[in-house]
């Protein structure tokens, strides 16, 4: 899968894309990031992207003009490609992200993402994309990191970058509402000093006793007691 991030700051996100599942991800030629900066796209030599919004009020707002112009050139055939491409704009007005949008994306051979800075966009960006998408019920000051978000969690839904199938078939998520069973390793016991009257004493936490006893049925049935869906919370 191809990933294409739009942003005036093209660097902002090298230093996650190029270490642990993300790394190995492109070294095995599954996924490709590239970073393409707005400014080349430009109205003018200055490289000018955003501008004061119309009817006054505060900030900078992304022009639709360099949009334009960037979308016109990474993704020309976008109405005759056969190749599953799908442009997202990052928005706080957008709809909130979700594991079930991620399985959905995982299917795409393209997503390119719009990145706007600051006070928003300008709302006619919104002609040029497929969809406008929110991580969530608050505001950035980027749409960078939402685009990481989606990258990362896409990502790890394509064959062949998990090690193991069932590692994404019984994570939290996996099904609607399911929250996963809790987890524990090494050491068996692990012991703190805690202060309390003025004296430290000597607290330890144990690993559950069912997970150490090598009975496959009573394992499964504490994880499966111990997972929860959201609708019985």
């Amino acid at each position: 899968m191809k990933f294409d991030i739009l942003t005036i700051f093209p660097e902002i996100l090298d230093s996650y894309f190029q270490h642990g599942m993300m790394r190995l991800a492109q070294e095995k030629k599954l996924i490709k990031i590239k970073n393409h900066d707005l400014r080349d796209f430009a109205v003018d030599k200055h490289g000018t992207v955003d501008d004061k919004p119309y009817g006054g009020g505060p900030g900078q707002v992304l022009m639709v003009e360099p949009v334009y112009r960037a979308l016109k050139k990474i993704n020309p055939k976008r109405k005759t490609s056969k190749a599953k491409t799908k442009t997202i704009l990052l928005s706080a007005k957008g709809r909130n992200w979700d594991q079930k949008q991620a399985e959905k994306l995982s299917k795409y051979d393209r997503l390119i993402f719009v990145c706007p800075r600051y006070e928003g966009h300008d709302e006619r960006i919104k002609q040029f994309v497929d969809e406008e998408i929110s991580i969530g019920d608050y505001v950035l000051t980027g749409g960078e990191l939402g685009a990481a978000v989606i990258i990362d969690s896409v990502t790890r839904l394509i064959p062949g970058v998990l090690g193991q199938k069932k590692s994404l078939a019984e994570e939290s998520h996996s099904t609607p509402g399911y929250k996963e069973y809790p987890q524990y390793t090494r050491p068996e016991v692990f012991s703190y000093k805690r202060k309390k009257n003025n004296k430290f004493i000597t607290k330890e936490l144990r690993v559950p006793s069912v997970l150490l006893s090598g009975h496959h049925e009573k394992i499964k049935s504490w994880r499966q007691k111990h997972s929860r869906h959201l609708e019985n919370n």
